[in-house]
């Protein structure tokens, strides 16, 4: 006699695809974000009203946008996360700069460098030399130095302090890509962000004298115990014309990038006839000097016929700027022709989580009705789921495998912490 006590195969089948079918859907609602406006979340290039974008661009992402507006004139996976490198230490400035006037001074100790990580970018800093804040920024701006980060971190309360507070700065400023899980930019699983969020990160950080004096500096004495100092120069190669590249006429900063895992990231901006633009490059598929010379050409596209571009979306403004009560993206919406305003910030707070808890309310839904099924048959029946960081390489090493063509489209990804551990091209370290 067949036995009816149970779930039915199909039933069971169909059950256990429902969590990482739910999964998947949050994920992918995660990653295609709609803040800045809806074409924003589109994967491939989005543009109108100008032609002549360079060809043959190999990031994985990019976005250029105006400073001033905000307006975004060209993207390309503008939401599409990805492992940002040294270019989140804007957002780490963003949330500690104002924190310390840059004349105090602070004597570093053993513990203040004793969780920087294995293969860092350093600066130099010693235990045993008292350092300004001026000097501990110019560290962390000029040589992406982990240990000025660490160092300024530990003065802030420590590292899981400030991790808390740049992603509580990242949902004020509607950086919602943005996973932070070390300040200092280092290969962490899960540690993701956007072109689109690291333009806010620059943005927000432009509009503070003291963040835009670092972020331009080309050199600085930096101390080297007693009365001795060393030369410490920008890796920024658009800013200082090192490694063969030609410096860019108008360049002010911001951020360049590079880790083994998630190979070149930068964000760029330039002034030119008293117009600024931001552009970030993230991922390009050649090393060396690839995202630099991607970064200039959409910069001058930017400049150019760039300057006929409609809007596609544009860089919204933080919450606490508006107020937290109004829709995140609502204005950024309207900018995007004919796109539907998006949850307001009451909803799941404006938040990617709120997706992922719809998800298991899901799976919820469908175990529940699943219970009852079988509570019915029992009824009837009488019976019953790191990889280490290093300065900008001294040679021009290519990092293959690091990027896709940038085609004009592309299928649909499910992205997340899953995508860190992707296979990109070879770990150092």
């Amino acid at each position: 006699m067949r036995d009816s006590s149970g779930l039915s195969r199909r039933a069971a089948l169909g059950l256990a695809a429902a969590v990482p079918l739910a999964a998947a859907t949050a994920a992918t609602a995660y990653a295609t974000s709609t803040i800045g406006g809806a074409r924003l979340a589109r994967s491939g290039v989005q543009v109108s009203g100008a032609s002549g974008l360079p060809g043959h661009l190999t990031a994985r992402s990019w976005l250029v946008a105006d400073h001033t507006t905000g307006e975004v004139l060209a993207s390309y996976n503008a939401h599409r996360r990805l492992p940002p490198a040294s270019t989140l230490k804007m957002l780490f400035a963003d949330a500690v700069l104002k924190k310390f006037e840059r004349a105090e001074t602070y004597k570093v100790v053993d513990a203040d460098l004793a969780d920087v990580p294995a293969g860092s970018s350093l600066v130099g800093i010693k235990p045993g030399i008292t350092y300004t804040v001026e000097q501990l920024w110019q560290g962390v701006f000029l040589r992406s130095g982990n240990d000025a980060v660490h160092v300024l971190s530990h003065m802030n309360g420590g590292i899981p302090a400030t991790v808390a507070e740049m992603q509580a700065l990242a949902k004020d400023l509607q950086a919602l890509d943005t996973h932070v899980v070390s300040p200092d930019g280092f290969d962490h699983k899960g540690q993701l962000s956007s072109a689109y969020d690291l333009a806010l990160f620059a943005r927000h950080g432009l509009a503070d004298a003291d963040f835009r004096e670092y972020c331009s500096m080309r050199t600085a004495d930096f101390p080297a115990g007693g009365k001795k100092t060393f030369q410490i120069q920008n890796t920024d190669r658009l800013l200082t014309g090192a490694w063969g590249m030609k410096p860019y006429e108008g360049l002010i900063g911001v951020k360049n990038g590079y880790t083994s895992h998630a190979g070149n990231t930068f964000t760029g901006a330039a002034t030119r006839d008293g117009r600024t633009l931001l552009v970030t490059v993230m991922h390009p598929k050649s090393g060396g000097n690839g995202v630099y010379e991607e970064t200039a050409r959409l910069l001058d596209w930017g400049f150019g016929k760039g300057a006929h571009a409609e809007p596609v979306g544009r860089l919204v403004d933080p919450l606490s700027e508006r107020g937290a009560s109004k829709a995140p993206a609502r204005k950024a919406a309207k900018a995007a022709a004919g796109a539907p305003a998006p949850a307001a910030a009451g909803e799941s707070d404006g938040a990617p989580w709120g997706l992922i808890g719809g998800a298991g309310a899901a799976v919820a839904l469908l175990a529940g009705g699943a219970l009852a099924l079988r509570t019915r048959r029992r009824r009837s029946a009488g019976e019953r789921v790191g990889t280490a960081e290093t300065t900008e390489p001294a040679e021009t090493t290519e990092v293959t495998g690091m990027a896709e063509a940038a085609e004009k489209t592309e299928t649909a990804e499910v992205t997340g912490v899953a995508e860190t551990t992707e296979a990109e091209g070879p770990r150092q370290g």
